[in-house]
Parts: structure tokens; sequence; C-alpha cells
């Protein structure tokens, strides 16, 4: 029998209240706030003071409207609210409970201040981290370790989330010379995405330092995400996909080559787009990184993916745009990628924390299918 959102609630906020410092890695859609609000209101007494780390400000309204929302207003006055870059500026030794939202986001940097803290504290994330001996993961494992996990699949088995299929398009590098390069002297020649990528990767092999080596691969990335013809396949794409469908871009200017309309913090109608889309009176929306926590977006069935960043967090919050339909309904996430290259370890990656049987491979060239993870890795 399917648990329902409450149930799932009840057990993780158990959990919570029965051991003093933990996580709780808990999907989408189940309700990660609201389950720290109401530990917040176990635990509450007239003198408490509460601490709510959140990677970014946006997260930190969110708090304050989901205590208005359940009737907890009573708590505001006992938090103090504040962002992970911020965390080591604030008073330590006061708090009786420290809630670190997404608490992924901790840094060996975050370490002296919470060894200055002895109470409780409450970790949420959606994506924990996958690597225990990462600095996320060891951080995670020392000061809030993992009790209580109910992640994507478990949501949409359970039907508090839709069902999904993801499609990953893989696609060759172009041999074309029409890839643009400015010269110091100002002008412009032109070479190839297979040239481009082959001297990166040179760079990258040949790195005589560590530092060298994240240099060169941060620039193939970057290269790689100008590289045109995956924005080519795209448009193809969306034009083939016949359900609404949200278009994740790598750049502002590429999310507006991409669709008539974009949503990004440079283009003034961004809202108005937004909301269009909501109404369905527009069917394709390009963005840059994902929209804002707490947009929900009706009968969004169909999502592309430019650019994978071999992080699974990332793809998982894109994917969670397409979890919020009616739990019969499955939703498609298309993610484009160059075969034979480093994007597929960055694709593979990004997909780590999802059902494998879920994920096929489309071979662009010979228009065929198969299992994802009957890929070879080189």
């Amino acid at each position: 029998m399917n648990k329902t959102r409450d149930q799932i609630q009840n057990e993780a906020l158990d959990v919570a209240l029965n051991n003093d410092r933990c996580t709780l890695a808990i999907s989408m859609g189940v309700g990660k706030t609201y389950i720290g609000l109401q530990h917040m209101n176990k635990i509450w007494k007239p003198d408490s003071k509460f601490l709510v780390v959140a990677p970014k400000k946006s997260i930190i309204q969110t708090w304050k409207d989901e205590a208005e929302k359940f009737d907890m207003l009573h708590l505001l006055p006992a938090i103090t609210f504040t962002t992970y870059l911020s965390l080591v500026k604030q008073e330590t030794g006061i708090w009786d409970c420290i809630y670190l939202d997404e608490c992924h986001s901790l840094l060996y940097s975050h370490e002296f201040f919470l060894l200055s803290h002895h109470n409780k504290i409450l970790g949420l994330t959606g994506t924990p981290p996958t690597n225990t001996h990462s600095e996320k993961g060891k951080m995670v494992d020392r000061f809030c370790p993992v009790k209580y996990t109910f992640d994507v699949e478990a949501a949409a088995q359970n039907k508090i989330l839709n069902d999904y299929k993801i499609v990953v398009h893989m696609l060759g590098l172009s041999s074309a010379r029409n890839v643009a390069k400015t010269k110091k002297s100002g002008g412009v020649w032109y070479t190839s995405e297979v040239d481009q990528y082959q001297f990166w990767s040179d760079k990258v092999t040949n790195a005589i330092s560590q530092k060298e080596k994240q240099i060169a691969s941060v620039m193939r990335m970057k290269a790689m995400q100008e590289f045109p013809s995956k924005e080519t396949y795209a448009k193809q794409l969306i034009r083939k996909v016949a359900d609404k469908c949200i278009v994740f871009a790598n750049t502002q200017q590429q999310a507006d080559r991409l669709c008539t309309h974009s949503y990004h913090s440079t283009n003034p109608d961004s809202e108005d787009n937004l909301q269009m889309f909501k109404e369905d009176k527009i069917v394709n929306l390009s963005c840059v990184l994902q929209l804002n926590e707490g947009v929900s977006i009706p009968n969004l069935k169909s999502g592309i993916i430019l650019h994978a960043y071999g992080n699974n967090r990332k793809a998982a919050q894109r994917i969670g745009r397409l979890l919020r339909l009616n739990p019969d309904d499955v939703a498609t996430c298309h993610i484009l990628c160059y075969g034979d290259t480093v994007d597929y370890q960055w694709v593979r990656a990004a997909l780590s924390s999802f059902n494998e049987d879920k994920v096929l491979i489309f071979n662009v060239h010979s228009k065929t299918y198969k299992k994802f993870y009957e890929q070879s890795v080189d």
C-alpha cells in the first residue's frame, strides 16, 4: 500500500526527534521545509534560539511563507536566517538547533563554526552527497549523518510524484568549421567542435599541476557549452515535442535563441513569460539553471537539458520540474550528450541517483534506442 505524504512526514519527523544530529534525505514534493518547521515547533520554548542556514535568500523566504501557511508564525521571532556563505559570521554556542537546508552545501570552511555548536543539528536535502569521501560527504557524515531517506524513485512509486522517463540523445561532435574564436588582434577565425575538444583535452592530459588541470577542464566544459550542434539539435527536438516543454539552456543568449519566450535575470519579460507558460498560453519556455524554488508549473510533461554538468543535484532539480503532474502521468526528460567525450561521463554522474531502468539512450545517427547502462564506459 502506498504511503501518504502525511505518513512520510511523520516518519521523518520521528527520526529527527529521536536523533540530535541527523539528515533527512527527502525527495522534492514531500515537504522538507514543513518537516523542519514541525521539528522546530516540537522543541520550541519561549526563549528558544534557532538558526536556519540556506544556500540563497529565496529558500529563506520559503521558510517564512511556509510558517505563515501552516500557522506557525510564532516560530519566526526565534529564528535567525543566514546563508552558508555568511554562516561563519553568526554568533556561536547560542543555538538550540541549527537547521541546515540543502545540507549538501556544507564545506570545510564551516567546520570551525559547527564544532563550537553542541546542541541539535537537522540537515534537510533531496540530494545527499553520493561520494562519502568528498568534502561535502565528509561534512554531512560528521555533523548531520543521513538517518532517513525517501528519494525521488520512492516518491514516484508511492504516487506522491508522477512517474518519469529519461532519454539521453547521443550526438557526435561536428567537424564543420563553424565555431567562432576571437583573435587577440580583434579578428575572428573558425575552428571545429572536434578540434576544439581535442585541443582542450590535450591541455587536460598534459597539465603539469592539479590547478592547471582544473583550469583546462573548466575551459573545455565552457567550450563544449558553446558548441552549436547541440543548439541546432535542441531546436529540432523542441519542434518534435508535442507536450508543454521547458528547455534548460547554458547561457542567457542561448536561451533567447532557443525559444521565442525565455526566463532569465536580464529578460524584462521573464515574469510575464513564466505566467503565460503556467497558464498554458505558450507551450515552450527556455531558461538558465533552475527556476526559483516553489515555482509550480502545471501540465509540464517534457523538458530538454542541454548540459548535465556531471552533477546529480542540478539534474535532480531540473528533472524535478517535471514531477509535479497527476500521479498517473509520465514525464519525459531529454538530455543532450556528446558521445565518446567526457560529456558521457558527466551525464552518467548526473543520473546516478535515478532508476537505471527508466533511462534510455537514443543514438541520433542510427535512430536506435537502448538502455543507458548498456553503453560502454571508456
